[in-house]
């Protein structure tokens, strides 16, 4: 064996002095990851509208992936895990999340701050239909409060308190300047929803879709719900022959020729519907429930909200 040199010695030490400093660098740059503020958020609706509150202050995690259901859809038992790592967990609870709200529970056991933004919202509860169409849960809660601008302006402002309150090494300033910016824009997108609606007659204000989800757009802007194809707050739920008949009667006493469908939903049921009513009725997909991938029609909350008001306006009106 070759007796190594003094030469040698030295520079194998001198690596072995750099590699401790690498080494250590690289722990240290984990620990500054680890030691990151986070808030894990459920819904990608909730998702967008919290990172805009949050800004670059701390790591927004959000669960449902871009097209998914947020009724369905299921967590990995690492986003689990996520959970109850968190600082802060936003969800949208009245039962929307019917997969990932155990999950949420455990969360807050195990003593992270968890805020239901749904239930802190002024929450509806789903009503009987006027026009004889099948009824959903009457008297439950309504889950989809984000149809409703004015309501997201309220979550909003709360979410932001809550990032004040529970998640540590943000700063207030900056938190607060943003959700004072976001307000601005919630204001503006109310705003102009109400111009576009203009367009369309009064008499002409009448909902069918997938499933109930628009009740509380049509409370603040002035519309009916004639009823859905299935007749439940939740895609989970299926419809019978009699709950198709009794929708397709219904619209045909409003004078409804338009169903909405959810784009991240499969349209069958809403292309039987048409059948039903001898193809004359136009399907028209909408945003309601899940945000697109960025740059896909819906990437944020505000994209999908003026994405559905123009094709709301435009499919009741027949342009």
């Amino acid at each position: 064996m070759t007796t190594p040199t003094r030469g040698s010695r030295r520079l194998r030490t001198l690596l072995l002095v750099l590699l401790t400093f690498a080494l250590a660098g690289a722990a240290t740059g984990c620990a500054g990851s680890d030691s990151r503020p986070r808030v894990v958020v459920t819904t990608n609706i909730l998702g967008d509208i919290t990172q805009e509150i949050v800004g670059d202050e701390a790591d927004v995690t959000v669960l449902m992936k871009p097209n998914a259901d947020p009724h369905s859809f299921g967590l990995s038992a690492v986003q689990a895990a996520e959970l109850e790592r968190a600082d802060l967990v936003v969800f949208n609870g009245l039962g929307l999340e019917e997969n990932v709200l155990r999950h949420v529970e455990a969360a807050r056991e195990a003593g992270v701050p968890t805020f239901e933004a749904g239930k802190a919202a002024d929450p509806l509860t789903f009503q009987a239909q006027d026009d004889g169409g099948p009824e959903a849960e009457t008297g439950q809660p309504d889950p989809h409060f984000w149809t409703d601008p004015d309501r997201v302006r309220k979550a909003a402002g709360l979410i932001a308190d809550q990032v004040v309150e529970h998640v540590t090494g943000v700063d207030e300033k900056t938190v607060r300047a943003n959700a004072d910016r976001y307000d601005d824009q919630l204001a503006d997108l109310t705003t102009w929803m109400e111009k576009s609606f203009d367009r369309i007659p009064e008499k002409q204000r009448a909902l069918v879709t997938n499933h109930h989800v628009f009740g509380y757009l049509a409370d603040r802007f002035g519309f009916r719900v004639i009823g859905a194809v299935i007749p439940s707050g939740t895609t989970l739920a299926s419809p019978s022959s009699s709950d198709l008949r009794s929708l397709t009667q219904a619209m045909r006493k409003a004078g409804v020729q338009t169903v909405f469908a959810d784009s991240s939903q499969p349209k069958r049921l809403a292309e039987v519907l048409r059948t039903e009513l001898g193809g004359g009725v136009r399907v028209v997909e909408l945003y309601s429930e899940s945000l697109t991938e960025k740059g896909k029609g819906a990437g944020t909350y505000l994209q999908m909200m003026r994405a559905n008001t123009t094709a709301m306006t435009d499919g009741l009106t027949g342009t």
